[in-house]
């Protein structure tokens, strides 16, 4: 056959299997591109009030700065953003504020960023009103605040590479909800006995035995450029704050130091953002109860937990053995209705008949917080609304899941959803997106004390296996994802 037909003929033939074999051919995966920030959102007018407990908290100032800090993952087919804001609990207006500006900027949806709090029981409120005007204006700075962060760190968007892990520091947390020993127990504000109390105090002849266990492990997601040098650290732990801070001043508690601390035990540079988040410690805090510590000078323990912290969250940080440049990445979004928890008839009656008390002598008998609980019980009996919605969210970062959960969460929830998810390792974090009040088991509310009475818990009692449930659901629809 002549050579010039040949040769065309040839290239035709072959050309199918040509276009066969690319079409086969595995795309390249995505590579990760990540960004991190952090934005001072220290009040800047004073006196300002610190929410928690029942009376006036004004801090005249600020012992150490509050921040804003986030980071954003982008694969080019999806980004989301992760945030930690030094506050006790952000109140949902702002969180959508926050987010929607951080959207127009940067084109983040806005169910692709989880906000939480700290919950550093030293911060300002982050949902005054107009009658406050120092309050009301760092409502305002905040929500900026925070978009900012994320602009910030979309801004700073680079090849990058993501690994996690995790290492315990059991040393530091403590079930507070404890059994006592008979005859112990006082009233609550309801006039009934509880079977556990809330910090019962460190008299051994008191307590019996904590309600409850703790959840030790520090959970890192380090991110490293393209260089590998180290570009942030998001870290979690189910520790409530530490308290002790200088009185009447502001102060972002061991998260905001956990973060100053960081950058020198990873070598990080001058651009690289640590973050502590709240896990689920909805039950735990810092007190060892048998046992009696030596006195502290203010701000001391906050000092002596974020250097454990931080040194825990470097050996996790050595444990990661890879760090990697196409992770999948994935985000679900879910809004769910759970029904506001109501008085009995009978609570009402007693509510009422408590505050129409008007004679001091009888006031002194009553329990302790017992007029406080007997507002809040007719306000929940006189609220319109039947149910209230709140946002769920779960992310997966390659075989690492995130949970973002918009109550003070009870560890055993976390450590449930640990168990069950379907990823390898799991991470939940507490007072996402807003701050609806205690998350207690149903088996919690069986036992009654603090966290459960209504007031302190707004939803109905089984609001946590429906939460968990949903929450798992959504991991296995991110774990099936390719």
């Amino acid at each position: 056959m002549n050579r010039s037909i040949l040769l065309p003929l040839l290239i035709l033939l072959s050309a199918p299997r040509a276009v066969l074999r690319a079409a086969d051919a595995p795309k390249p995966a995505a590579t990760l591109r990540a960004g991190a920030a952090a934005v001072d959102v220290t009040p800047q007018q004073f006196p300002l009030n610190m929410p928690g407990g029942f009376s006036a908290n004004p801090a005249t100032g600020a012992h150490d700065p509050l921040h804003s800090r986030a980071l954003v993952l982008d694969d080019g087919k999806t980004a989301f953003a992760m945030v930690v804001v030094d506050n006790l609990g952000l109140a949902s207006e702002t969180t959508a504020d926050a987010k929607a500006i951080a959207s127009a900027r940067t084109g983040i949806p806005v169910d692709r960023m989880l906000i939480s709090a700290t919950h550093t029981h030293s911060g300002p409120s982050s949902n005054s009103r107009e009658s406050d005007a120092n309050g009301f204006a760092y409502r305002k700075l905040l929500a900026e605040g925070i978009a900012e962060s994320i602009i910030r760190a979309h801004g700073k968007l680079r090849p990058a590479a993501v690994g996690a892990a995790a290492h315990p520091l059991p040393d530091e947390v403590f079930n507070r909800r404890w059994f006592l020993k008979p005859g112990r127990m006082p009233l609550n504000p309801y006039g009934k006995l509880d079977q556990v109390k809330m910090n019962p105090g460190t008299d051994p002849a008191t307590l019996d035995r904590p309600a409850g266990p703790t959840d030790p492990d520090i959970t890192v997601i380090s991110v490293q450029d393209a260089k590998r040098k180290p570009l942030a650290l998001f870290a979690n732990y189910s520790l409530h704050y530490v308290g002790a801070s200088p009185a009447g001043q502001m102060s972002a508690d061991y998260f905001g130091e956990f973060a100053r601390l960081m950058p020198s035990r990873v070598r990080g540079d001058e651009d690289f953002v640590a973050m502590m988040s709240n896990g689920t410690s909805g039950d735990i805090n810092n007190i060892p109860f048998l046992v009696t510590r030596p006195p502290r000078e203010p701000f001391e323990q906050i000092r002596i937990v974020a250097q454990k912290a931080a040194d825990t969250a470097w050996l996790a940080h050595r444990k990661i053995e890879k760090h990697d440049t196409a992770p999948v990445l994935g985000m679900i979004q879910r809004e769910i209705a759970l029904k506001y928890r109501k008085p009995s008839a009978e609570q009402v009656v007693e509510a009422r008949e408590v505050l129409a008390i008007k004679d001091p002598a009888a006031k002194e008998k009553l329990p302790r917080l017992a007029e406080n609980y007997a507002r809040g019980a007719i306000a929940a009996a006189e609220r319109k609304e039947e149910t209230i919605t709140v946002i769920l969210q779960a992310i997966r970062i390659g075989d690492l899941a995130v949970c973002g959960i918009p109550f003070e969460a009870f560890v055993e929830i976390g450590l449930d959803l640990k168990k069950r998810s379907p990823f390898p390792r799991t991470m939940v974090i507490g007072l996402a997106n807003a701050r609806h009040g205690y998350l207690p088991t149903p088996e919690h509310h069986q036992l009654g004390g603090y966290e459960t009475w209504l007031g302190t818990n707004n939803v109905q009692e089984d609001a946590s296996v429906i939460i968990t449930t949903h929450l798992l659901e959504m991991l296995a629809e991110l774990a099936s994802a390719k």
